[in-house]
């Protein structure tokens, strides 16, 4: 099953890169292989923010949709994000956020694995490469939106 953990430090205030990840209706905008996205719920409960979400994944013939819990830890600067229903066997994975001089230290951690053995396999074999452009695709839509607040 893949597992992986990137970090970046990123060129934007730690609340403006939480608001980019928490804004899921735009992935399919800026993100590779998110073809749609649908938040069904969101909800401010004591210090966290609660959104339930679908996301429509996938590459050529291979996309799916899977509903996904996302938690934000206001006191913690976390997200946690577990599947609730799709194609996946599991999922959990955490963004977490640590400021240093308007710039961020971004980590994410994801683990999962897709109910379909086969595209679990074809998955793994090209797991780190899509997870890579991803995170490419976060860094550069949040150093595109801090670069036109500061001009």
């Amino acid at each position: 099953m893949p597992k992986a953990s990137i970090k970046r430090l990123i060129e934007c205030k730690k609340d403006d890169l939480i608001k980019l990840v928490l804004d899921i209706e735009k992935y399919p905008e800026f993100i590779p292989f998110c073809y749609d996205a649908k938040i069904h719920q969101k909800k401010n409960i004591n210090n966290s923010l609660k959104i339930i979400a679908d996301l429509t994944i996938g590459k050529g013939p291979f996309k799916d949709t899977y509903k996904s819990d996302v938690e934000f830890n206001k006191k913690d600067n976390c997200i946690h994000v577990t599947n609730i229903d799709g194609p996946l066997n599991h999922l959990t994975n955490k963004w977490s956020f640590i400021e240093r001089n308007n710039q961020t230290e971004v980590t994410f951690d994801i683990d999962f694995e897709i109910k379909n053995k086969f595209l679990n396999t074809i998955m793994e074999a090209s797991f780190k490469f899509g997870l890579e452009k991803i995170a490419n695709a976060f860094q550069k839509r949040a150093e595109e939106l801090f670069n036109d607040t500061k001009n």
